[in-house]
């Protein structure tokens, strides 16, 4: 997969794509019957498929003192979508100087000359442009006039509603990984770098990888049977495994991090890349009268961990 992120300077073999466009937080159900649409332009069409998406989150562009709500960061929605099959990740940096685009501006300068799309598909509910103004069907106009067809796609529906990224959000936040999954697709995976922590749990017994979760949405704190995969370095490959997120109330720290006991590792993962995949939700935190009451606690969870992991 390529990524672009400039669509003022756009190679000949990067345009003529088929593209969705959207923001693809947690690359959901519903963001997959979107790409479902382009993949099938993309064969009629004989041109490469693509993702057409902006980098920071509009949100956070507009709003950057709120509280934090991405399921994704970009690495990990680059990694998903690369997955999916996508050619074409055009990456778009989000500025003022997009954000003051009409929709018709949009539509000519970043869609039709700047990319050189042959067709976009986007969501019933897709705004565009300053303040939003553009819809779904403007698009479709623009694209007559400009030289690049145009889909509509309704929202997906599941049993209880509308698939969304709001609902994945409520999930996780009240400890229910496994209906997130359900929306999603897939399992929820946060992601990045392992980073150096306090290195409690190497005297305790239980090495961690630490992994910041700063700027995404905070699943409920606690433990969870996780499914832990290192993507680079000498030890790549997948691991059953628990985590902790949250504060970490025995130790008095209030920095909200991930930090993952992999079963059955040894070895240094600094500066190495992992994707932790939650399973189930065990329980919440904790503070424990004593080390040695928390190394049991810890001992118990574990267990539980690889008995779900084992028949999952």
């Amino acid at each position: 997969m390529r990524i672009i992120r400039d669509y003022q300077f756009v190679a000949d073999e990067d345009r003529g794509a088929s593209v969705a466009i959207g923001n693809f937080d947690g690359v959901h159900k519903g963001h997959r019957a979107v790409i479902d649409l382009a993949a099938a332009q993309a064969r009629r069409l004989g041109c490469p498929l693509g993702i057409l998406t902006f980098e920071p989150h509009p949100r956070e562009f507009f709003a950057p003192d709120s509280a934090p709500f991405r399921l994704m960061n970009a690495e990990a929605k680059a990694n998903r979508l690369a997955k999916l099959g996508i050619e074409r990740l055009y990456e778009i940096a989000f500025n003022a100087t997009l954000a003051a685009l009409t929709p018709e501006a949009f539509a000519g300068k970043v869609i039709a000359d700047g990319l050189g799309l042959s067709h976009v598909v986007v969501g019933s509910d897709f705004c565009f442009g300053k303040g939003r103004t553009g819809k779904a069907e403007d698009l479709v106009r623009f694209g007559e006039e400009m030289g690049f067809g145009t889909t509509i796609a309704p929202l997906l529906q599941a049993d209880s509603g509308a698939v969304s990224s709001t609902r994945i959000r409520e999930a996780l936040s009240e400890g229910r990984p496994r209906d997130a999954a359900a929306m999603l697709g897939h399992l929820h995976r946060i992601e990045g770098a392992v980073i150096h922590g306090d290195q409690r749990g190497r005297d305790l017994g239980y090495p961690t990888a630490n992994m910041s979760i700063a700027g995404l949405h905070p699943p409920k704190f606690g433990i969870y049977a996780v499914k832990a995969d290192v993507l680079s370095g000498p030890y790549a490959g997948t691991y059953d495994a628990v985590s902790s997120i949250g504060v970490r109330p025995m130790f008095g720290v209030n920095a909200p991090n991930i930090e993952t006991f992999l079963f059955d590792f040894k070895g240094d993962l600094y500066g190495t890349h992992l994707s932790i995949a939650l399973v189930e939700y065990l329980r919440g935190e904790e503070k424990f009268d004593s080390l040695d009451a928390l190394i049991a606690q810890m001992d118990r969870d574990s267990a539980e961990a690889r008995a779900i992991l084992a028949a999952t």
